[in-house]
């Protein structure tokens, strides 16, 4: 979450029962400082979903940004923040609550995590799935692309603005994170009409819709969630997208070279992958076969304190850093594969 307002990013099933679904819902008390590095760190242990909670006062700029007559009331900023996750009564046991205790007191070293309070509560799916939606309004992602909920009414843009609607659904990508925010900027600074684009972990395909917006000859999405395949041609429909502009393959790149194949050798002008630093670093070991020469690999999903580790990463599979970008604590990549 940024700057106050709720978001959930979540990845999981959505199940259709006749009996409502049960979760246990996890609540940690925390600092605004910490809020990202918890969600990074839960991630990494396989906890699909986050929703956060503070009270961050909004940037003049992001203000300007969003599309919102009447901010919420949001209080007293105090530095406190929540982050709350499910999991499901069958996958819940003790082992995973003792990990990540564990890895919540490491990050103490590093961070002001405050008091690190955790409660437990149970809520049916219909409460968190769907909830975080009002908080969700229209906002500009770019200078020139707005970001337009399915479920609110369309706004006046500019001539010039590039207005992608967008579900994520159960799928990570709804355009308000840094990691995110950081990904458009560089491919709306390097895609040009008639480039081949892929991208990897592409969730709910924003960032391959906002390839063929602008100008991309041809586009591949893949990802190893059958889900965000689903949510990510959902996203095609509503965007007046065919799969003949967006092809989209579930998988692992990382470990698969049939798919590698697949998708197509030496084939793309740009790479995209906003994922995390610990699936970049084997992903620049083999993401080269599929890179035309002098093509361009944009990473992301990075916190800053991973981020020497990703570049050096880089720099031994021969990659060139053309930029290294930031937002708040994430950095993104920009790298170029030789041209002989």
């Amino acid at each position: 979450m940024e700057n106050g307002l709720m978001l959930t990013a979540a990845s999981g099933r959505l199940f259709y029962k006749e009996t409502e679904m049960k979760w246990n819902k996890y609540r940690i008390k925390t600092t605004e400082e910490a809020e990202d590095m918890i969600s990074y760190t839960l991630g990494e242990l396989g906890i699909e979903g986050v929703e956060i909670e503070d009270k961050a006062p909004l940037s003049e700029e992001d203000k300007k940004k969003m599309f919102v007559d009447i901010l919420p009331d949001l209080g007293d900023d105090d530095g406190t923040a929540y982050v709350s996750f499910y999991i499901e009564p069958e996958k819940d046991s003790d082992e995973l609550m003792e990990k990540i205790k564990k890895a919540l007191h490491e990050l103490s070293a590093y961070v002001n995590t405050g008091d690190l309070t955790i409660t437990r509560t149970q809520t049916a799916d219909v409460d968190w799935m769907n909830n975080w939606k009002k908080y969700w309004k229209p906002f500009r992602a770019d200078d020139h692309i707005i970001i337009l909920p399915t479920w609110e009414e369309p706004i006046d843009a500019a001539e010039d603005d590039l207005v992608i609607t967008l579900d994520p659904g159960m799928s990570f990508g709804t355009g308000t994170h840094h990691t995110t925010k950081l990904c458009i900027h560089q491919l709306s600074k390097y895609v040009k009409p008639g480039m081949h684009v892929l991208d990897v972990g592409t969730g709910s395909g924003i960032l391959s819709i906002i390839s063929a917006k602008l100008g991309a000859e041809s586009v591949c999405a893949v990802d190893i969630d059958p889900d965000c395949i689903t949510s990510l041609k959902e996203n095609m429909k509503v965007n007046d997208l065919t799969e003949k502009e967006i092809e989209s393959h579930q998988g692992d790149l990382n470990t698969d070279r049939a798919l590698r194949e697949t998708v197509g050798l030496e084939s793309y002008d740009i790479v995209v992958a906003n994922i995390l630093a610990d699936v970049i670093m084997p992903l620049s070991d083999v993401v080269g076969e599929v890179m035309k020469p002098g093509a361009l690999f944009i990473s992301s999903g990075i916190l800053e304190s991973r981020g020497d580790e990703v570049k050096e990463a880089l720099l031994r599979n021969h990659f060139e850093i053309v930029e290294m970008t930031q937002s708040g604590e994430w950095v993104s990549f920009t790298a170029r594969k030789p041209a002989v």
